[in-house]
């Protein structure tokens, strides 16, 4: 069985208060790329003003191999970084998030949902050049006591594909998706849609990622998406062990499940020690 797995280094290092020398940065996406990571959610075109650590997103991309096969994924959050994807070559894929509470979408993008959808077409005026994937923020509940639901869940999926949206994330920004949200969320979106071209990011202490994983993996998920050491995750949660889903964790159980990975895993221990390293600069 194939899976995806989406290492995510730009989620991880995002909320660092030191910059992470550019060099240091490639040299280890270097190391990711050895070992056979091929799908990669690597930097953010945003202003540097709200997200310094990536303000060198062109020359990291710069200094990495061709693409060929694999996807490097940028995110952006308005126009502006929109074009400066399209004017970097190395970039093969976009993601937007797009959040389904209210409060976090102003607070995070600077725009309304309403004011949201314009741009997701236009985004999608890109197909063809860049693929396109929308991750939606606050997808298990949110904060803020603004609406949510599963069938709102699926409203918002489906209007997305109608758009012609093909690779939807559901991603738990707030850390909070247990199991059983898990498991029901994506019941309804499932039931819906089928399980074909969604994906799923969450947020998790290192305990609880075998059966989040198995929650999703029960209605035929196979896209995943987490980060080498736990490093990064949830801003909101409250808690410092809730984090993206641990790597080393993760792929060797989804590994013993009979899922084909293509990476090696037994370099997974020696990449885990150099992401947290690189947490000195946290």
């Amino acid at each position: 069985m194939k899976l995806r797995w989406v290492e995510c280094p730009r989620d991880a290092w995002q909320g660092f208060r030191q910059f992470i020398p550019t060099a240091e940065k490639v040299a280890y996406l270097h190391r990711l790329l050895a070992a056979g990571f091929e799908d990669l959610d690597l930097t953010s075109f945003v202003s540097p003003r709200w997200v310094p650590q990536h303000r060198d997103a062109e020359e990291v991309l710069a200094a990495l191999p061709p693409p060929e096969h694999r996807r490097y994924l940028a995110i952006v959050a308005n126009l502006k970084g929109l074009e400066r994807a399209r004017q970097s070559p190395q970039v093969t894929a976009i993601g937007y998030p797009f959040s389904i509470s209210e409060t976090f979408q102003q607070r995070n993008t600077n725009r309304s949902i309403a004011e949201t959808w314009p741009l997701v077409a236009e985004l999608l005026a890109e197909r063809g050049k860049l693929d396109v994937v929308i991750y939606l923020s606050m997808g298990f509940g949110n904060p803020y006591d603004d609406p949510w639901s599963p069938e709102l869940v699926v409203d918002v999926v489906g209007r997305l594909r109608e758009m012609g949206v093909r690779e939807i994330a559901l991603a738990d920004t707030y850390g909070i998706a247990s199991p059983e949200r898990i498991h029901t969320t994506f019941e309804a979106v499932v039931r819906a849609f089928g399980p074909q071209d969604l994906g799923v990011h969450l947020h998790s202490r290192p305990e609880g990622t075998q059966e989040k994983l198995d929650a999703a993996l029960s209605l035929g998920l196979s896209w995943f998406e987490g980060a080498l050491g736990g490093v990064g995750g949830c801003p909101f949660a409250g808690d410092t062990l809730v984090s993206n889903l641990p790597s080393e964790i993760a792929l060797p159980y989804l590994s013993a499940k009979g899922f084909e990975l293509n990476i090696d895993l037994h370099q997974l221990p020696a990449l885990r020690e150099e992401a947290l390293t690189l947490m000195r600069y946290a």
